[in-house]
């Protein structure tokens, strides 16, 4: 249990870093942003399919991060 709940962790520092990267407009050329964005882009796709744009704002990293701290306070 404490392997995943420090996974969970990892991961929500990574789509923070996504976050962080995308306001400093990191090109997707640099190796660590295409790391960064292999490794959030799976899971943020599916829910910027599902929630609508709000003044061009992406919530979808909020949600994902919404996400990830119920699943690590379950553990």
């Amino acid at each position: 249990m404490r392997l995943l709940a420090t996974l969970l962790d990892g991961y929500s520092l990574v789509v923070l870093a996504a976050v962080v990267m995308s306001w400093a407009q990191m090109g997707r050329q640099h190796p660590l942003a295409r790391i960064v964005y292999d490794l959030t882009e799976p899971a943020l796709a599916p829910l910027r399919r599902l929630l609508p744009s709000v003044g061009g704002l992406d919530f979808s990293p909020m949600v994902l991060l919404l996400i990830l701290r119920t699943l690590r306070d379950l553990l």
